[in-house]
């Protein structure tokens, strides 16, 4: 199958063909089917039937020509190494020795379903939790790498979507100069933080690790889609959970990273890093939104952008985000 022909597929995607191709994988649908929150693939709730009482599963369909197979498979192998260590991931299950499928249209895997309720950043109990747990999941990330899948970058992250934006005639012709020269100034300041962090490792990381990822249960945190795992600074894996002023971001680092060196060392070096992989997550975001524009999908879900208002607000939070990379970097006492 083409790229192109790939492609349509995806974008017509039907429930009866999600519903066809889960059962020809050897399950029997009930005909319960959620579209879940996910945009670059297509991610369902199926209901199911197992001996004889109804259960769900998550069928993830891959967009085509995003990842490898190699890409894909690295990734499934990452999360299934963390679930033999016990790290309460969600890993693909094994379908006829393998986790990656072909419907012969499409690429998906197979997932349980697992449910929970959003990470309180309020709570230090929580982040430090949150901290314990991406401690153990990085103590595992070090022993190996990815060879498949990219490096987070202020090249891959910041200069590559800044250049498609401006190839693709995104900006309205009178934001083009602000742009253009506010975006060439932070990724300039970017990689002036990493020059001051200095040498870096970069180990295996989720990648997106947003709270949005995490599933809160009693027995505490797991966290799904490891879709845009990647190698990255350890930092890129708990910034995210510090919200707030300062004083509160300052007060929620010191919680994960009490909880966070209980099993793995962190170089606060690396703290550099925040503000500065805080400007690439922008700059990349909007990237991303600019790639997928065809996709009416994406129309649907984010009819405000690529409108004037949408490039002058996001011109002004460029603009506050430049601030934030003049302050010193947060403070670990520990």
């Amino acid at each position: 199958m083409t790229d192109s022909t790939a492609t349509l597929a995806f974008a017509e995607l039907s429930p009866d063909q999600v519903l066809n191709t889960i059962e020809a994988l050897g399950y029997r649908c009930d005909g319960r089917l959620l579209a879940l929150n996910s945009f670059e693939n297509r991610v369902y709730r199926v209901g199911v039937e197992s001996n004889d009482e109804a259960q769900y599963i998550v069928a993830k369909f891959y967009r085509p020509a995003r990842w490898s197979d190699e890409a894909i498979l690295e990734e499934h192998q990452f999360t299934l190494d963390l679930a033999a260590a016990e790290l309460p991931v969600v890993p693909p299950l094994m379908i006829n020795q393998q986790t990656l499928l072909d419907s012969g249209s499409f690429r998906l895997a197979l997932f349980t379903n697992r449910g929970g309720r959003a990470l309180d950043l309020e709570s230090f109990d929580q982040l430090e939790q949150m901290g314990r747990f991406m401690g153990r999941l990085h103590a595992l990330s070090h022993t190996d790498a990815f060879t498949h899948r990219p490096s987070l970058t202020v090249d891959t992250f910041g200069w590559q979507a800044r250049q498609y934006i401006l190839d693709n005639n995104f900006i309205p012709a009178d934001l083009l100069a602000a742009y253009a020269s506010l975006t060439e100034q932070l990724l300039n300041e970017a990689e002036q933080c990493y020059q001051r962090a200095g040498q870096v490792k970069l180990i295996r990381c989720h990648g997106d690790c947003h709270p949005s990822n995490v599933l809160w249960t009693d027995d505490g945190p797991h966290i799904v889609d490891f879709d845009d795992a990647r190698m990255a600074p350890a930092v890129q894996d708990l910034w995210m959970f510090l919200a707030g002023d300062r004083a509160d971001q300052t007060a929620g680092l010191d919680a994960v990273l009490t909880g966070y060196t209980e099993f793995c060392d962190f170089d606060a070096r690396e703290l550099h890093l925040v503000e500065a992989l805080r400007t690439l997550r922008l700059i990349h975001y909007y990237g991303w939104l600019a790639k997928r524009w065809d996709d009416p999908a994406f129309k649907h879900a984010f009819p405000w952008f690529n409108s004037q208002q949408c490039w002058e607000d996001h011109i002004l939070s460029l603009r506050e985000q430049a601030a934030l990379l003049h302050e010193a970097p947060l403070v670990w006492m520990g």
